[in-house]
């Protein structure tokens, strides 16, 4: 067994490249109820936790596929009831992917510029 060790840093933000970072904030702060923290021309940042999300713009911004075979990513957000929480994403711009992941327990959904993110209920 290793001895503890002194992190060397700490997780403050997860960001998602997109054309347009007010948009795709608007979508996040009605899933989270977090506010925008920080905003520039090319930055969003919304939440005022220890982990923030950010969304920075990207020219020729292709979104990612998924599934995919390479490297990827995606958020997990934990909610209280699956279908209303769809339902509701659904409304404001999420679609759902053929191929989902986790089980009865989780639902994938893609974000209005593509990004896979999940709803799960607590554990």
């Amino acid at each position: 067994m290793t001895a503890a060790r002194r992190p060397v840093g700490a997780l403050s933000s997860t960001v998602l490249d997109c054309p347009d970072p007010e948009r795709l904030a608007a979508f996040y702060r009605l899933l989270t109820g977090w506010q925008v923290t920080y905003r520039s021309e090319a930055y969003v940042f919304i939440g005022d936790g220890p982990v923030r999300i950010g969304f920075q713009r990207v020219g020729g911004f292709r979104p990612p596929e998924w599934p995919s075979d390479g490297a990827r990513a995606h958020l997990v957000f934990t909610v209280p009831e699956l279908e209303p929480a769809v339902a509701e994403l659904l409304a404001a711009g999420a679609s759902r992917p053929e191929q989902q992941a986790g089980g009865e327990r989780r639902v994938t959904l893609l974000d209005p510029d593509g990004h896979p993110f999940c709803l799960a209920l607590p554990e």
